[in-house]
């Protein structure tokens, strides 16, 4: 018998479906009920078809579903190493399967590509708690102080930046300048946890992400009282007592790392749930254990929105070109220093 999805005959889960994507869900099985996979994996079947025939590469990034990550995506990873990866593809069209400050780093560094997003309101919260005219207010009450911009900020944002920063390199990019003060946009808990590993003065913006904001010390106590022996890697958008709580704190790319080098036989990742199942998939030895804390924007990103952004082109994110050369200016300065992940 077979399923069709949403009344598209083109979706049916038919054997040829189930055959050729077998492999994927032998990955996320434990992770996808075989019913939701019925529905999942016609969408699957016909995104990796047509992607081949547009000519177009799928970035996926680590907060994805599984059925995302692994079962549609070229390249996996945070924001900044997938809009790398993009420069190096032969590949017309990038589809990003981010938030939307992402697909926007993605055409700055790569201007003669298309840029998709599947869905236009995609954003997030601590992108969104700063405007290009608060940078220039800070910048006149702060007068030849550098700007450090979090690279999980708009493309407008990173224009109005001296240099940009990831997680993992913030503090090599704040003392790489010379200078006794920065200010640090946007994330308040980052800017906080790099004033603790410097000397040099961070002014801080109180921009924070709305998935990171919510882990307390005490939510992890009580993870180590249930689990014990249980090891805790914690983001560093986290609040600083958040993080002094942990046994390691690192950006995602370093926690993955991190996971991948240790024995411990339970880990916890204080971050967005869905990168712990993606995580999981590739050490089932271990025990993920999981917060699910979920970020509803990374959540607007479907099965369904990328088969329709294939199809339709939709929908394009475009940078101004006066914009764009000014942040691919602040992000060549970070990339100079290099990630330091």
């Amino acid at each position: 018998m077979s399923t069709t999805h949403l009344e598209d005959p083109s979706l049916e889960y038919t054997p040829e479906v189930a055959s050729a994507t077998a492999h994927i869900y032998e990955r996320i099985s434990d992770m996808v009920p075989e019913l939701e996979w019925r529905l999942q994996a016609p969408l699957i079947h016909e995104i990796l078809r047509l992607k081949q025939e547009v000519g177009a590469v799928i970035l996926a990034h680590n907060y994805q579903v599984p059925q995302i990550f692994f079962g549609i995506a070229d390249f996996q990873g945070d924001s900044l190493g997938l809009a790398q990866a993009a420069m190096e593809v032969d590949e017309d069209t990038i589809v990003f399967c981010g938030v939307h400050f992402m697909a926007e780093t993605a055409k700055i560094l790569n201007p003669e590509k298309r840029v998709l997003i599947p869905d236009l309101e995609a954003g997030c919260s601590l992108s969104e708690s700063i405007t290009a005219a608060d940078v220039r207010l800070l910048k006149e009450r702060y007068p030849g102080v550098p700007v450090v911009t979090y690279v999980n900020t708009p493309a407008a944002i990173k224009a109005e930046s001296d240099i940009c920063c990831t997680s993992a390199n913030a503090r090599a990019v704040v003392e790489s300048l010379d200078v006794d003060r920065v200010i640090f946009l946007p994330d308040e808990y980052l800017a906080r946890n790099v004033q603790r590993e410097t000397d040099v003065e961070v002014i801080a913006w109180k921009g924070r992400c709305i998935v990171h904001e919510q882990f307390t010390v005490a939510e992890l106590r009580s993870y180590r009282d249930q689990f014990p022996g249980l090891l805790i890697l914690a983001h560093p958008e986290c609040a600083p007592e958040v993080c002094n709580e942990a046994d390691f704190v690192g950006s995602t790319t370093a926690m993955i790392n991190y996971v991948d080098e240790s024995d411990a036989p339970r880990i916890l990742l204080v971050t967005e749930c869905s990168m712990s199942d993606n995580v999981q998939e590739a050490h089932p030895d271990k025990e993920l254990v999981r917060p699910c804390t979920l970020c509803p924007h990374m959540k607007k990103i479907t099965l369904e929105n990328t088969l329709a952004a294939l199809r339709r082109g939709r929908y394009e994110v475009d940078v101004p070109e006066d914009v764009r050369v000014r942040a691919h200016r602040a992000l060549t300065r970070m990339l100079e220093i290099g990630r330091d992940d």
